[in-house]
């Protein structure tokens, strides 16, 4: 796909309408088996994650068969592929199970009504245009979040791989009873878990997006089918049931459950965070370019179609759309092969799946999760910035001390804290001299540069706004209280602040009066146009003197030196 101009009109919210118009039948091959790639990949990967979720296996099946039809049909990217995924998965398992009241038909209909809230959330979304909201979620809150999302699930995992009941009460209660239930350990179902990891992590390493974990199951099946292994305590996936999918509205209303709306809102900001990455990254490697606003659209096709054919909350993985990448998808038409591929399973094949052990699911769900924890990045982030990694560690402690729902709450709120705190205390530079030269910059970061005797040179790295106003002003007296020699003159340089509101500026007027009182005269250059409108506007033209584009900093200084005995020019 090639980079495509601005769509007006119907064709910019339907964009089968532009693809399908450049179609080319040489790719209906490789779209067909990109397809079919898929659709073996997400097949087992489903019927994992559908456990993490708390529901029957087919119903993680359905995620896949719903999802990525609908998706083609609005989303942006021609290789992102859409189903469960592990994160979202955990979120909505460990959260239903207090509103389910153990019912496992309560359990479902929950899960499909979170399914069409987010649904619905990505439609207002869209209409209200808060696709970029998605950017104050930080790299770094992600980093630390998907660390400890990645041990969460591994946690819950663990007991199935040692055959064990498991139990307890968050991350590190669950880790209490494991232990004390390693005497219990099903030795034949350990030894068969970790040899359908080692051949899936093998796989992963020679033969990439190849459906290995297809291969495990079928090798899975026939082991436990025509061995007595399934006499030593190995649980099974057991019947599944024949046929599509029900058409059916979610049985509850969202005024019948407490706590879906915070639900499918952790979702949506996963599902969305995580498909515009990955969407993103894909598009680059193709050289195209993806809307973000229209991936709302998209996500919310999906989730509604989970919603209404007994599914839960979908997004789009790198995992799966990288599979899906490199078995040759051209365009969105490999989904629909996927989902009939999926389809015709679920009509013929069903009862193959019943001798399947539950610890390769387990085996599955593991090695896919170790994805999520980024060692060299935590690293990398831990050299380059103390601050950084300190605040995804909160997000990483969030996730296990409180749990997936509420570490994703956690995560936001410290990315917005994170954002807020940067805008409210920028960076004041003290500027000194460069040898050699007319310009001045950051005396801090270049000792070299030439302090002007009796004036301090400062230059604010952002905005003047209310928030930050007094920060600014009070770094100003801060280093002026330091300054052991007399001043005279104080040169505010405002080309790194490209707007100041009303209360920016009226700090700068009552900095020149204090200054003043203190003998010290304050001049502004280098102003942008629009605020020079507002200083002119709050008289500092008048009070402090000329703040005309032509002001720089260098003939302020020769004016104060007595160099050249000009004043500044007149506008």
């Amino acid at each position: 796909m090639r980079r495509q101009g601005p769509v007006d009109g119907w064709r910019a919210v339907f964009p089968p309408a532009r693809w399908l118009a450049s179609y080319q039948k040489e790719w209906l091959a490789n779209d067909a088996i990109a397809g079919v790639t898929l659709a073996a990949y997400g097949i087992p990967v489903s019927l994992a994650y559908a456990s993490l979720a708390g529901l029957p296996p087919q119903c993680g099946i359905y995620c896949y068969l719903v999802g990525g039809l609908f998706y083609a049909l609005f989303g942006s990217s021609c290789q992102l592929a859409i189903g469960p995924t592990s994160a979202i998965s955990m979120l909505v398992g460990v959260t239903i199970a207090g509103m389910a009241q153990g019912d496992p038909g309560r359990w479902a209909s929950i899960a499909a009504l979170a399914a069409l809230v987010v649904a619905a959330m990505c439609v207002l979304a869209w209409l209200f245009r808060l696709s970029s909201l998605v950017n104050f979620i930080s790299e770094t809150i992600l980093l630390g979040f998907k660390a400890g999302a990645a041990l969460t699930i591994a946690m819950t995992q663990l007991p199935k791989l040692f055959g064990v009941e498991g139990g307890g009460h968050g991350f590190f209660g669950s880790i209490v009873t494991l232990a004390g239930q390693f005497p219990d350990t099903n030795f034949a179902v350990l030894a068969f878990g970790l040899a359908a990891m080692v051949v899936l992590l093998l796989g992963e390493k020679f033969l990439p997006g190849r459906p290995i974990a297809l291969f495990v199951v079928v090798i899975s099946i026939l082991v436990m089918s025509v061995t007595p292994l399934g006499e030593l305590g190995f649980r099974i996936v057991g019947a599944l049931p024949q046929g599509l999918p029900d058409f059916k509205l979610p049985d509850l209303r969202v005024r019948d459950v407490d706590g879906v709306i915070p639900l499918a809102f952790a979702c949506l900001l996963l599902a969305y965070v995580e498909s515009v990455s990955a969407a993103r990254a894909l598009a680059q490697a193709r050289g195209y370019e993806i809307d973000a606003r229209q991936e709302l659209l998209g996500l919310g096709a999906a989730n509604l179609a989970a919603a209404l054919f007994q599914a839960y909350p979908v997004a789009g993985g790198l995992s799966q759309s990288s599979v899906n990448d490199k078995a040759g998808a051209r365009t969105p038409l490999a989904l629909v092969f996927a989902s009939v591929t999926i389809g015709l399973c679920l009509l013929y094949l069903t009862g193959m799946l019943h001798n399947l052990p539950n610890v390769v699911l387990a085996a599955i769900v593991l090695v896919a999760v170790k994805g999520l924890i980024s060692i060299g990045e935590l690293r990398h982030l831990w050299w380059v910035s103390r601050f950084e990694f300190g605040v995804s560690m909160v997000a990483f402690a969030g996730v296990l001390v409180l749990g997936i729902l509420k570490g994703v709450i956690v995560s936001v709120l410290v990315s917005l804290l994170l954002l807020i705190r940067r805008a409210a205390h920028p960076h004041v530079a003290f500027l000194g001299q460069i040898p050699g030269s007319r310009l001045y910059s950051d005396i801090e970061r270049n000792p070299d540069n030439a302090p002007v005797p009796g004036a301090l040179l400062f230059r604010v790295e952002s905005s003047l706004f209310y928030f930050n106003a007094e920060h600014v002003r009070e770094a100003v007296w801060q280093r002026i209280r330091s300054t052991s020699e007399s001043l005279t003159l104080a040169v505010c340089d405002l080309s790194s602040s490209p707007a100041v509101d009303l209360a920016g500026a009226r700090m700068l007027a009552t900095l020149h009066a204090e200054l003043e009182a203190a003998g010290i005269r304050l001049r502004l250059v280098a102003a942008h146009a629009a605020v020079r409108d507002i200083l002119r506007a709050e008289g500092l033209d008048k009070s402090i003197g000329h703040v005309g584009r032509q002001n720089t900093m260098a003939d302020i200084i020769d004016e104060f030196q007595g160099r050249t005995g000009k004043a500044a020019p007149a506008t």
